[in-house]
């Protein structure tokens, strides 16, 4: 059994709860959490959470698909992702639907990579990182047609040694590549018997 330490959930009491903003995907609430001797205002993003997909081939190559994120400027290189919008709906499922739509890709085997927090001091958002492996292209006729942002879409294939050169240079900056390329490298060091099933 490993020394380090691990997260704990520990909600504290509220006093009160003030939705601030309904937004179209997220909400923006107001806290007042009891901390014992006080109490503490907090403003916060109520996110539903997302998944993030680390697709890698059998020539330990990874999916990145290039996106336009207006609140940095920025086309970003990303692993496959999506909102967990579907009340109700499993995360891998999620996860699965995401790899179809977004890469014409299905996986024979689904694991769990890793789970974080994207701004504990200002979301709620969970992104679940799935390392999705025996990648089998979707047939043509049951295609997604994509729309929206999905439409401009670039998808590349990367050694996954050089989408880890890529993170440490300075290169990538989406926080489910960051995370999700360096966790996947980690789990292949380890021989990917290391992981969490999904």
């Amino acid at each position: 059994m490993s020394d380090a330490p691990s997260d704990q959930v520990a909600a504290r009491p509220l006093s009160d709860h003030t939705l601030i903003h309904a937004g179209k995907i997220w909400d923006i609430v107001s806290d007042v959490v009891d901390l014992g001797p006080t109490q503490v205002l907090r403003e916060y993003v109520d996110h539903p959470g997302a998944v993030a997909i680390i697709a890698v081939d059998e020539q330990d190559r990874v999916l990145l698909v290039s996106q336009y994120r207006h609140p940095v400027r920025s086309e970003l290189w990303e692993p496959p992702a999506g909102l967990l919008d579907v009340a109700g709906e499993p995360a891998v499922v999620a996860a699965a639907r995401e790899l179809a739509e977004e890469a014409d890709l299905r996986a024979d085997t689904w694991h769990v990579l890793v789970d974080f927090y994207t701004t504990p001091g200002g979301s709620s958002e969970r992104i679940e990182v799935f390392l999705a492996r025996g990648l089998h292209e979707v047939p043509e006729d049951e295609r997604h047609v994509r729309l929206d942002e999905e439409a401009d879409m670039v998808p590349v294939w990367v050694p996954l040694d050089d989408a880890v050169d890529a993170v440490l240079a300075g290169r990538l900056h989406s926080p489910t590549a960051v995370v999700g390329v360096l966790a996947a490298a980690r789990a292949r060091e380890r021989g990917w018997d290391a992981l969490r099933p999904a």
